[in-house]
């Protein structure tokens, strides 16, 4: 017994919605979570958090991969951003200013099945790039703690489980509650992008006081790769395996809702919001520009190429060796501990995107269960994923760096897919051809990636593999479940269901496909044959249109009319014909306090075969599942809606 109690209030723990999570779905008929709105730039810290974060690790990983080449490679990188990336989410910021990101405007394109796949896929991507920035980030930040000569010597060798613990602790703040992390994350990108300042303030006065080794690194630069054109066209051939560069982008748009607009903007029209947002993006990225270019520059210039290979003092931590060695350790120790901070809030950030993508999607197209609107639940599912990957990938920087490309290059590449389209649907040709010279850009890029490092791809594989299974089990499992919250009845509909006067309320259920007189007296006649019941009996005929037998939950609006002047007829649009019924006789009981009838025909064909009809197209074994809904969703035979087949 008392096990049972624990469990029930481990239950009640797990599933209950507090005030402080970041994202509670509100359900498809809820009102949206309300945001505090804060100056655009305090907004832009915490995209920051994210964003800025890469430079604990992306110098470091550029010369790793581009050798000599990393700052001509890095300005390629640094083009792309400004003149691709920027303007692509730019436009996404205005055509998707409530947080909902380029997965929305994608899925505003394709409908039915087509466009749930399309997100099954797209948030395989997406949960590619947030799991992955938590597990690179906490390992960066090891590294960082592992490199400190003032830290135990006896950490080493054990990254892996320092790097779990580290997780560990992330995923208990989300499980305790997450509050609002604005002001924590203006605090430490301030920290840091004022020390990475002095960093590189510093480097850059070595190198211009030391021209021998610019002289050096311009010697190896030419000998190595040839003349300049070659230098450059080997640029662009690297220049995808620094795409850890453009991460940030997508978190920018999805914490848009947080951005202060104007006193006049309005849900429909937020034009201070995205002019917010837009500045957002921009001055984030021209601060990443600025560090990106003058980080690799110096790095390359004044590390060794060997410090950069695997267990090298500079490997993962490229602008942590040089504050440690032009510094001190005191200020390189102050470093690492900003360096650590914000690449551990940095998988806060991600987990939050995670938080926010799931139940918006997911549940609502009953692809999840329930308990996925729940933020606890969700957390100790990404917490036992990154310590899968975490293990996997023994907690290393430079392996996990083409799965985290994948996932940022994807995402980008879907987002300028997006804005293009949207150009051509909008006839703006000289839109359609720039973002559409954008997207075969990230297009190559991404391909180019996956080619060279095919492990993201797996793990997004994987991703993508297990979030279809999840979705297929839980669409199965949540078949029979109402899917209606609300009904709503036009004055014509709701004379029709009120003015029965005390007699018995009957329905047939009808085809929506005839218009005359003749069929719904044929209907009539048939129905009463079939079910014995007088001549007089006063009918109401409902019909059932499907739209988007894809969708799971859907409002229910119910029109009347009368054909030709004698046949009620109830109309309803909906995802699924049996759901719609059981919710229209339930609404009917709790308004007449009656148990309505509801008459039906045998649908004929395999039972099987009509089941699978209903799962995928709405319709099918109309009768019995009508029928299986109701007693599901009321155990009592007393208070349950007749139905009747013949």
């Amino acid at each position: 017994m008392e096990v049972d109690k624990r469990a029930g209030r481990l239950r009640e723990w797990l599933l209950r919605a507090g005030a402080e999570e970041p994202v509670q779905h509100p359900g498809p008929h809820g009102r949206p979570p309300e945001h505090r709105h804060h100056p655009w730039w305090k907004v832009m810290c915490l995209t920051g958090v994210d964003y800025f974060s890469t430079l604990g690790y992306q110098p470091g990983i550029a010369a790793l991969a581009a050798g000599a080449l990393s700052p001509v490679a890095t300005l390629v990188l640094v083009l792309v951003t400004l003149l691709g990336a920027l303007p692509v989410y730019r436009r996404v910021a205005a055509e998707s200013p409530h947080g909902e990101g380029s997965i929305a405007m994608l899925v505003r394109l394709l409908s039915y099945w087509p466009g749930k796949l399309l997100v099954l896929v797209l948030l395989g991507f997406a949960a590619t790039d947030f799991i992955i920035t938590i597990t690179l980030s906490a390992a960066d930040a090891t590294a960082h703690i592992d490199e400190n000569p003032f830290w135990p010597g006896g950490l080493k060798g054990h990254e892996v489980l320092l790097t779990l613990l580290l997780v560990a602790l992330l995923g208990a703040v989300f499980l305790k509650g997450f509050t609002e992390a604005i002001g924590i994350a203006v605090v430490l990108v301030a920290l840091y992008l004022t020390l990475n300042a002095v960093v590189m303030a510093d480097a850059l006065w070595r190198v211009v006081t030391h021209p021998s080794a610019v002289e050096d690194w311009t010697t190896t630069l030419t000998t190595s790769h040839g003349d300049p054109w070659m230098v450059v066209a080997l640029s662009l051939v690297v220049f995808p395996k620094l795409a850890l560069g453009l991460s940030g982008f997508e978190t920018g748009v999805a914490v848009m809702p947080s951005v202060r607009g104007d006193p006049q903007d309005s849900e429909a029209r937020p034009l201070g919001r995205i002019r917010g947002a837009r500045r957002l993006l921009t001055t984030a990225a021209v601060i990443m520009s600025v560090f990106l270019i003058t980080s690799s520059v110096t790095t390359t210039i004044l590390i060794p190429p060997e410090a950069f290979q695997a267990g090298g003092p500079a490997n993962g931590r490229a602008l942590a060796y040089l504050a440690h060695a032009h510094l001190g350790e005191v200020f390189g120790t102050v470093y690492d501990l900003s360096t650590i901070g914000i690449l551990w809030f940095a998988g806060a950030s991600a987990m939050a995107g995670l938080l926010n993508l799931v139940p918006r999607y997911l549940p609502r197209y009953g692809m999840a269960p329930t308990w996925a609107r729940a933020v606890r639940p969700l957390v100790l599912v990404f917490t036992a994923v990154a310590f899968l990957i975490t293990i996997v990938f023994e907690a290393s920087v430079d392996a996990q760096g083409g799965a985290y490309a994948t996932g940022v290059l994807v995402l980008i590449t879907s987002a300028t897919t997006a804005v293009t389209l949207a150009a051509v649907r909008h006839r703006q040709r000289g839109r359609t051809v720039a973002f559409g010279t954008i997207a075969v850009i990230f297009v190559y890029t991404t391909l180019a990636n996956v080619v060279e490092r095919p492990d993201g791809v797996k793990i997004a594989a994987c991703f993508i593999g297990g979030i279809i299974v999840v979705s297929l089990l839980s669409r199965l499992s949540r078949a029979f479940e109402l899917r209606v919250d609300h009904v709503e009845l036009d004055p014509v509909a709701t004379r029709m269901i009120d003015g029965r006067d005390g007699r018995r309320i009957r329905l047939i259920a009808h085809e929506p496909d005839g218009r005359g007189e003749a069929e719904y007296r044929a209907k009539l006649a048939q129905t009463m044959a079939d079910n014995d019941f007088p001549d007089d009996t006063d009918v109401l005929f409902v019909e059932v249109h499907v739209s988007d037998p894809s969708d799971f939950e859907t409002e229910l609006v119910v029109t009347g009319r009368l054909v030709d002047g004698h046949f009620p007829v109830l109309s309803l649009t909906s995802s699924a014909v049996p759901n719609a019924l059981a919710a229209l006789l339930l609404e009917i009981r709790d308004r007449t306090r009656r148990r309505p009838h509801i008459y039906f025909q045998w649908t004929e064909g395999g039972p099987g075969r009509n089941v699978l009809r209903y799962l995928a197209f709405g319709q099918g074994e109309i009768a019995s599942v009508t029928r299986e809904i109701l007693r599901r969703h009321e155990p009592d035979p007393r208070r349950r809606p007749h139905v009747h087949a013949g």
